[in-house]
Formats: C-alpha cells, structure tokens, sequence
C-alpha cells in the first residue's frame, strides 16, 4: 500500500527502559534475544533511535520556551516521541481583529473556537453529505443478486501490531501504515454504513517482550548457546576431552490454542473493526494444541521482493530461480490458506472484497471454489505497463489470479489501461478500456482514486499538542521559508531526486540562500528490501544532506534538516501546517496520501503543493504543481514559482484541491466502489444465461435413437485455439473417440470446419467413416468417399484478387501477420502479431473491404478469432446442415422414418449458421418438423453468458470430447472397454451413466 501515515508513538515503556542508567562496567551486559540485523529495517534501534535535527530540543516544544534562543542551543536533539491524547480540539481559526496583538496563544484559541468548530460542522456536512444507499435500496435495484449484507475485505495484515504474552490478553496496537485502507474498514464497519463487515487478514508478525521487565544489568537465566566474551572464559569441559551435548535450539513460537482462541476473541469484539486472524505456517507446524511460528516474514517476501519492485518499475538482476520458487509457494499457500478461511465464513450474497499484489492469486481460488461469489479486487499500488509485467516469470498466474474476480479497481486511468493490456499480451485475452474478456465472461476494470478520512485529519491537525509544537516550529524557522517532505525510505519515494533538486535550486536561485530551509523526514520503509539497496539508499541521501549542508550552510545553519525516524502523529500534522510548501518526488508511487493531508492542514495558509507527476495523487490534483522528478532544473524552477506564487493564486489553488480532498474522501472511494460492483453484478444477473448441457438427457435421446446425426467443428471445439494454427494438431483421444463413435451404422458424423481439405485429409482422414466439409461448406466429402465435391465451382472467383492486393497490403504494415489461400475463401491471420496493433489494424481492413470489394462482388467478411476470412455469401455452414438434414431424411422416408437425434457443436460466429438452421429446421414443435425439437442438441463452446443461438453450452474443448466419448463408449483410458469402459471415465460423465441406468431400471415394462 502506497501510503505515508504517520504512526502511532513509541511504547513509552520501551523509552524508560532505553533511559535507565547503564550497569558499571565490571558487569557483563545482558545479551540480547535477538540480533538486530535480524529484525526488519522499521523495527532496529539503529535506524528508528537516530539523534536527528541540530538545533530542536525538547524545550522547543514547551509553552514557554527557555530564554535560549533556537540558534543558541548547540545540542542535537530528538523530535518528541511522547504518547499523546488525540482528543479532537477545536482548530484555530483565524484571529479575530478584536483581540489584543500581544494576547497570549491560548487566549487566541479560545477566541477563535467558535469559528473552529463552524468549519468542522461545515466540514462533516460537505464529507458525509448526500443521501446515503441503505441496504434495502441496493436489494431493490439488483433483486436476482439477494444480497445478504455481509462485506468480506481480505487484506494481508490485521489493522493492529501484535504483543504476545503467555496467558494473557495479547497487546493490540495500531499499525503504522495504511491508515486510509483502516479508515476504509472502520467506515464500513460503523453505523453509518449499511453493511455488516468483516475483516480477513493475517497476524503480521508477532512480537515476544520479555515475560517480566529486569534492569539491563540482570544476567541471563542461562548462559547455554551463547558465545564467551573472551576466549578464555570458555567453559572447561568436565571430562577434558568431550563437550557436553548442547540441547537442540527451539525454532520459532509456540502459542497454545487458548491464546489463539483469546485473540481471535479480542479481534472479533473490537469495537472498530472486527476481524478474523488467519493463522500462517506450514501444515505440520499446525497442531490441535497450537501452533508453531516459524521464520515469520517469509509470507510476504515474494509481494515485496518480486512483485511490489515489478508493480513500480524496478528489475532485479537475473538469479537462478531457486529462493524465487521457495517464495512463490508460500505466496501460493498464504493466498489458500486465505481463501479457507474466507470460505469459512462466507455465505451466498456476500459480497467479498480483495485488496492490493500480496492477494493477487485470492480471487481465483474463490472462484474455483464457490463460482457464483460476488469478488472484487482492488489494487493500492501502480501496475506497470506490459513490457515490465513480462518479466515477471509467474506472470500468467498472477494475472489469471486476478481475473477470477467480477471488478478489478486502480486508481488510476494509466494502471487500469496497462492491466488490460497485460491480459492481452500476455494471456491472449480481447480487451479494452472498461474490461476484460476471459473464460467465456467479462471482467469489468475500474478507476477509483483513494481519498483520506477528511473530517479525522481535521480533527487531529488542530490539537492542543499540535498547536504548541506548530507555534514551536514557526518560531524555531522564524524568517525562513519552509519546504517539507516526507517519505519511506525506500527506492521508490525519490528522496535522493528530492534533495538533488533542493541542491539544484540553490544553485539557480542564491538569493534563497538562507531564507529557506527544507526539513526531510525519512521514516524506515516496511517493504523488506535487499539489505544493501536499504544500505545503499540510506547512505546516498546521508551523502547528499551532508553535501548541500557543507556548500550552503554555516556553523549556525543548515538548509537541509533531515530526520530519519519515525515522528509523532502530532509533529507531522504540525509540520505539514508549518510548511511554506509541501514537495513529493516519488518517482513511482501508488497513493500518496500526505499530499491529501497537506492541503487540510493548509486551509489557512495556502501552501502550494509540488507533487510528482509519477504518484498516484497527481492524476486527480490537477491545481498542484506537476514535476517530473527526474528533471532536477524542473523541480527547481517549480520551488522558485511556488515560493514567489501571489496570494491570490495560492488561495485559488487550495481552495480547488481542499474542495477536491474534502469531497472525494474515503468513504466516497469505498462507497463507490460498492455502487459499482453492485451495478456489474446486476447487470450480469440481466444476461440470458445459457443453460450447461444436460449429459444425462443427451446420453437418454441417444439410446433412444436410431438414427443420429452429428456435426462437429473443429477449431476451439474439437482442438483448443492456439497461436499457430498448423499447431492445432488432434489428440489421441480425439481420434479413438471419434473413430468409436463413427463406427456405429446408426451415426453420420461429420466434421465442419473452415479448414480446407487438405488439412482435414491429413489429420482425420483415416477415418474412413467420417464425413467433411471444408472451407465452411465449400466443399463436401461423404463417409467412404474419397473424392471432394466443389459446391462452388460455378462461381465467379475474380474477387480474390482484390481481396488478396487488400490483404497483402496490411500483411506489409502488421509484423507477424500472414495470409491463408483456399479454394473458395481467403483467410488474414493476425494471431502470430502485436495483439493491439492486430485487433486495430484488422477493423480497418475489414472497413476497407466492406467499402471495395463487397459492394461489387457477392462475398462476405466476416471477422473470426484473430483472423478475417472473405468467402462467397451462399456459402456457409447452415447451408451443409440443412443439405445434410434433408439427404437422412430422404433416406428415411420409404422407413417412414426421419432423424431421432442431433448433436450440432461449434465455438465461435460461423457456427452461429448451423444453429440458426438447426433451429430452423426444428421450429414447429410437432410431429410436422425435419427434427424434433426436443431431440435437438444446438452446443456452444464458451461461457453461459455468451451470445448464442445454441440451446446448451459447454466450457472447454476438453468438455466436448468427455461428451463424445460418453457416447461412444470410450473411457478415460481412450480405450473404450479394454481401456477400462465406464469405469475409467470422468466423474460428470459417470454421473449422467448413473442417472440414466437409475431411470430405466425403474421405468415400467
């Protein structure tokens, strides 16, 4: 989550621990549990206990400063670290003419708290206003949906840092980061929202303080497994020769199953948000007592090693895959271990929302698992284009994960475009702007930019304690500009850009020298970076702070005050108030959220906001300063536009982005992103659904039969679609269950196909009882026959010359595409080039066409998949079907018979002309009809939802080919009986067996 709140303060316990006085020196230290180059970066005592910021002391923040003046104080000091009472004051306003200019600050607060709270009542009124959508509103608009009310939010951590002592209730705290996300959850677990909500999520890592607090001078309660301070002090062994056995080292943490169960207690009575743990380990690790928690962070190393780098920008250097694939199946088995555990609680009508890369696998387990569940899935970082995308090697599951979901949600109009794009690069699947086609349904794709909790920013940024570090602040900076950043301290934030260009201004602008200073906080990232990238990130901006602080300062001032730890709620929202201007670089960002909270906390002041035109933010803060990073002069220039910018034009700017911060907030972002999945969902509930074929009913007309008709096609039915056309080669079990099926005298099987005749000769040729026809029904062969007949011989064939000069042309202008020449049709392959340049070069050849060729020659063209193919009008394949109804039928009649059943099967629009004929030819439902309605059997390849003429559908070639060796006898084996029958069949298939054996076992004689 791309997202930069300040956390909560440091445990103060902690901080009186840290300030006891140190044992003398003859004393051993205590050794400590663990190593701190084995904690992660955000939790070291080197990187979070940094003395920082020359020239603030702690008196700086106090009422009545000491009579040192700030530039006098020669200490460094700490920026306070205190706990502190958030209780909502009002916030000053500004200051009534009324009031004497030497009145003190309190008495100015208290002037102006009426006016406060006028803006606050405002504020709640333009953040909560418009009529909200009850619940009963939303069942009445989609009533097929039957919502049940019940939102499942899957996120991969629990909105609290976990302490866990043995036997006691576990010690919840909030977590820093993703703040907005929380906010989100605790909206629509309120009151205010119409729904009952539940959050998934994991533990995160657990902590394990000390069972009881000692001085730093108590020795350990056992000196086994650790290693002598001296050489010499090593133990003697008792025998002399041998060591004693060392007992074996206890991996990991043991909690018993009473604690699990407290703390899932805890979780689901907060009274914010509940929540439901999801206990991560491995298998063996779980027990009936408890369970075993090893090597923790290693459930989200392959999100922040692989993917969190990929989604911005980033390539590491090739390896040999080996950790890669150790991390890919823990993210695949922390992605199930999720869909478990949401598949516990959930009901039909739930509504289930994803979010951001460390669940991107989540939605498709779901769906596999409960396939009419309403998903969501909503990602909080970037997504790059398709060339970065293409590197990642698990770069199709990732992708197909995701699109199990119904809605997939960005917040940006660039992120959604890639993703789309993605699909079709790299899955083959046709998309555009608003969606993606995959299996047979569409995906939707969205744009819904994250907003902040307005009112509770508000609210905080106007505290007592903010108030007194703020006026501590101006005076510290008295008569100097202030410029304020504030990022992680990772490679994506563009802090070493930011300092760059503050050093390239000072250089442009030396009448700035000393008039302005920019205050840096660099809190430790929580993405778990490769040590030496966090190393090497950390010492470049020492470098650069130290660099510009040694050419443009002097011993009493310094233009760059960095501070690389973790401030105070109340220190950040008093700088962000403090701030002359607030500058955001990152080169590649998700959501940034402190430029939101920036322009609340400047509603007085006007402070223009640079902000990077690579975060997330800018696509929607069009009254910002855009820069481009990379462009250190730019970003100079900028700092100069905004630090000379007229009041008038600051004003006009806060006011469009306050107006803009205020009004699309958090619950507008999760509210509507509610409205729209339910509006996907009841359009969807809308589509005529068609019916999955009935194997049970088809496997009973068939035995009732005797005299069956089949018709096949071939491409995306009997083979699956595949890059290479001459690569659509049929398998073994294609063939023996064809062969079987063929070999009954009662059946005529045909295969109809629009590939030519040499094609099919080559590959179900030997199978002298089928029957074809190619080039969709150009030409006809019958069963035993060795010869073609060419229906269209008697036709004018001058029209492929111009189709072939046409066709030739876009063949030079799309590489990778070819041209097909049959007999009686042409045929403009583009399967092999760029999907977007072929699906767009293929409409205006098809325009083209339309426009030359078919207004003087009786042809058609007509768009396949992934290729267009011209062929005379007459000629289709609802032409053969009804040819061929009429010859068995012809037959029949002296038998006064006709045929009893008939099984049509295709995938794509010319397959549409057999069933429209089909269902020609059996339209009076009566005795009158060529066929019998209900002995019929029209079967489209594809999802329910398509558009189709065809009575029943089936989802796969794969399904085709279980329904014909069901028929014909054939097992799984490809066999028939001696491959192991009925016995070695699929289980739909002995179902439908079972089925129709159990009815006429008790049919009456």
């Amino acid at each position: 989550m791309d997202q930069q709140n300040p956390g909560p303060p440091e445990d103060s316990t902690h901080k009186a621990q840290a300030q006891q006085p140190t044992a003398s020196s003859t004393a051993r230290p205590a050794i400590p549990a663990r190593i701190e180059t084995a904690l992660p970066p955000h939790v070291r005592p080197s990187v979070t206990e940094v003395p920082v910021t020359p020239g603030i002391t702690r008196d700086a923040y106090d009422l009545e400063p000491s009579g040192k003046g700030a530039g006098q104080s020669g200490e460094s000091s700490y920026f306070s670290q205190r706990d502190v009472d958030h209780a909502i004051a009002a916030s000053p306003g500004a200051v009534s003419p009324d009031i004497a200019e030497g009145a003190d600050f309190q008495t100015q607060v208290a002037a102006s708290a009426n006016e406060s709270k006028e803006f606050l009542q405002r504020l709640s009124i333009a953040v909560m206003g418009g009529r909200r959508q009850s619940l009963s509103e939303f069942r009445k608009a989609s009533p097929d949906l039957a919502l049940s009310g019940n939102i499942i939010s899957a996120t991969f951590n629990i909105p609290h840092s976990l302490k866990y002592r043995k036997g006691a209730d576990w010690e919840l705290k909030p977590r820093r980061g993703q703040s907005v996300l929380f906010d989100a959850f605790s909206y629509l677990s309120s009151d205010e929202a119409p729904w009952n909500h539940t959050v998934v999520a994991w533990t995160g890592e657990i902590e394990t303080p000390p069972d009881s607090i000692s001085p730093p001078s108590t020795p350990p309660a056992t000196t086994v497994h650790l290693s002598s301070l001296n050489v010499l002090s090593k133990p003697v062994p008792i025998d002399g020769e041998n060591a004693p056995p060392t007992p074996p080292l206890v991996d990991g943490l043991w909690i018993p199953r009473e604690d699990q169960l407290r703390l899932e207690n805890q979780l689901s009575h907060d009274k914010k948000i509940k929540t439901v743990p999801v206990w991560l380990a491995d298998d063996e690790e779980a027990h009936e007592d408890g369970i075993r928690l090893k090597d923790q962070a290693r459930w989200r190393r392959y999100a922040e090693h692989e993917l969190y780098t990929l989604l911005h920008y980033k390539q590491h250097e090739p390896t040999d895959g080996r950790a890669e694939r150790i991390q890919w199946a823990d993210y695949y088995r922390m992605n199930q271990k999720f869909a478990n555990k949401i598949l516990e609680h959930y009901k039909p009508g739930d509504i289930v929302i994803v979010h951001d890369y460390n669940l991107m696998l989540l939605p498709s387990m779901l769906r596999q698992q409960a396939p009419h569940m309403y998903i969501s899935f909503y990602l909080h970082a970037p997504f790059p284009s398709s060339e970065f995308m293409r590197c990642l090697p698990r770069r199709k599951e990732v992708l197909e994960g995701v699109l199990g979901s119904n809605l997939v949600g960005f917040q940006s109009y660039s992120y959604s475009r890639h993703f789309a794009s993605c699909c079709t690069r790299v899955l083959g699947f046709p998309s555009d702007t608003t969606g993606v086609e995959a299996y047979g349904s569409r995906v939707e794709v969205g744009v819904f930019p994250i907003g902040i909790d307005a009112m509770k920013v508000a609210s905080l940024a106007w505290t007592d304690s903010v108030n007194e570090k703020y006026e501590a602040l101006k005076k510290l900076y008295e008569g100097r500009k202030i410029i304020v950043g504030r990022d992680r301290l990772d490679s994506v934030r563009g802090v070493a850009q930011k300092l760059m260009a503050f050093e390239r201004f000072l250089e442009m602008y030396p009448e700035w020298r000393e008039k302005v200073i920019l205050v840096q906080v660099t809190s430790p990232t929580n993405i778990e970076e490769k040590e030496e990238t966090e190393n090497k990130i950390a010492s470049r901006v020492n470098e650069l702070v130290m660099k510009i602080n040694g050419m443009y300062g002097s011993l009493s001032f310094s233009p760059v005050q960095h501070c690389p730890q973790y401030i105070s709620q109340d220190e950040y929202f008093a700088l962000l108030r403090a701030a002359d201007i607030g500058l955001i670089t990152s080169v590649r960002d998700g959501m940034n959220t402190t430029s939101l909270e920036y322009v609340i906390c400047q509603r007085e002041t006007a402070g223009p906001l640079i902000l990077s035109e690579f975060s997330g933010t800018a696509g929607f803060l069009k009254d910002a300063v855009h820069i481009n990073p990379w462009d250190l002069s730019g970003v100079a220039e900028a700092i100069n536009r905004a630090l000379t910018m007229p009041d008038v034009e600051r004003q006009t700017m806060e006011k469009n982005l306050l107006s803009h911060v205020i009004s699309k907030n958090v619950q507008f972002w999760i509210a509507g992103f509610l409205r729209r999945l339910v509006s996907v969902l009841g359009s969807r509930e809308n589509v005529i659904a068609t019916p999955l074929l009935n194997r049970a009913t088809m496997l009973q007309k068939y035995r009732d039969a005797q005299k069956r008709l089949f018709m096949f096609d071939y491409d995306g039915t009997l083979t699956p679609i595949v890059r290479e056309p001459s690569a659509a080669v049929p398998s073994e079990r294609v063939i023996v269950s064809l062969k079987a099926l063929a070999a009954d005298p009662r059946n005529a099987v045909w295969i109809i196909s629009g590939r030519d005749q040499e094609f099919l000769n080559q590959h179900l040729g030997h199978i002298s009882e089928l029957g074809f026809s190619a080039e969709h029904g150009s030409f006809m062969k019958h069963p035993g026959s060795a010869t073609w007949e060419n229906l269209a011989e008697t036709f004018d064939m001058g029209w492929q010359e111009e189709v072939l000069e046409v066709f030739q042309k876009f063949t030079d202008r799309v590489p990778g595409s070819f041209i097909e020449r049959k007999r009686c049709a042409l045929t403009w392959h583009y399967r092999l080039a760029d999907p977007e340049q072929g699906i767009h070069m293929a409409h205006e050849c098809q325009k083209e066409l339309d426009s030359t060729v078919a207004t003087r020659w009786d042809v058609e063209v007509m768009a396949g998949k992934a290729n267009l193919e011209v062929r005379p009008t007459f000629i289709n394949k609802g032409e053969i079907v009804k040819r061929l109804v009429n010859t068995y039928n012809a037959e029949l009649k002296p038998l006064n018979r006709k045929i009893e059943f008939a099984l049509c099967m295709g995938d794509d629009f010319t397959d549409e002309d057999m069933f429209r004929a089909l269902n020609g030819l059996s339209a009076p439902k009566d005795a009158t009809a060529d066929i019998e309605a209900e002995n019929t059997f029209s079967v489209t390849v594809g999802a329910s939802t398509k558009v189709t003429l065809a009575r029943w559908h089936l989802l796969e070639p794969e399904d085709v080919i279980e329904c014909v060796a069901l028929l014909s006898g054939v097992g799984g084996g490809g066999g028939g009986a001696t491959g192991g029958g009925a016995l070695s069949m699929g289980e739909v298939n002995l179902a439908a067996i079972s089925t129709v054996d159990d009815h006429t076992a008790t049919a009456p004689a």
